[in-house]
């Protein structure tokens, strides 16, 4: 009796994962395709580059994906979120595509498809348990945002570069420990999980995008 008890539970628990799964990868795919919308029209009206101002909004916007993220109104706050990342997105578009040509954006855009579906099919496949990095990733995040804001103000492009480096590396990590996080039951809620790989990918393609056009340039 006891067996099967345990065999239901284990049944109902895949069937729980399965499902924050293809929610999140469903909520992802829309959110992605909703900011390429909002980068298109940016793009089109010349949406000037806010700069550090742009963080104000997302961090209102994060504070209330998180607040309603149980409720209806959570779906509402994430497009507004991807929204507006995509719209901020537009004018950096524009920079590239003035100075390289739209070939960085193609290939940051693939180089960024092959990062997260490396590393989610990576743990998918080997279902490893990443949670030993919920630390080192929180730290490392600190510490990148803190020496963005240095490399900002003190125009250090020698730290400029470092620090893209680090959220490349950590956003990398991000990806694998929130794929893990939902395969191993730590991750219940696929608003919260669509957030994050979707940021997560925002910065890689920035990165990316950021290295390969100034290569063109060069």
């Amino acid at each position: 009796m006891q067996e099967l008890y345990t065999q239901s539970a284990t049944y109902s628990s895949s069937l729980e994962v399965s499902k924050v799964l293809r929610n999140t990868y469903a909520l992802l795919a829309m959110t992605i395709g909703f900011s390429a919308i909002t980068a298109t029209i940016s793009m089109a009206i010349n949406f000037p580059h806010l700069g550090l101002i742009s963080l104000l909004p997302y961090i209102g916007l994060l504070f209330a994906v998180e607040k309603t993220k149980n409720s209806g109104w959570g779906i509402v706050w994430v497009f507004a979120l991807t929204g507006w990342l995509g719209l901020t997105l537009g004018p950096i578009l524009n920079y590239y595509v003035g100075v390289s040509g739209i070939e960085p954006i193609l290939m940051a855009l693939g180089g960024t498809a092959l990062i997260f579906f490396g590393l989610s099919g990576y743990v998918l496949v080997t279902r490893k348990d990443l949670s030993f990095l919920t630390g080192f990733i929180m730290t490392g995040f600190i510490v990148a945002f803190v020496a963005m804001l240095a490399a900002y103000f003190l125009n250090i492009s020698g730290l400029s570069l470092a620090v893209s480096c680090m959220f490349l590396v950590l956003s990398s990590l991000l990806i694998m420990w929130q794929t893990s996080n939902i395969i191993h039951g730590g991750e219940t809620n696929y608003i919260s999980a669509t957030v994050t790989l979707y940021v997560s990918l925002y910065n890689i393609f920035t990165i990316l995008l950021s290295f390969l056009g100034g290569s063109s340039d060069d």
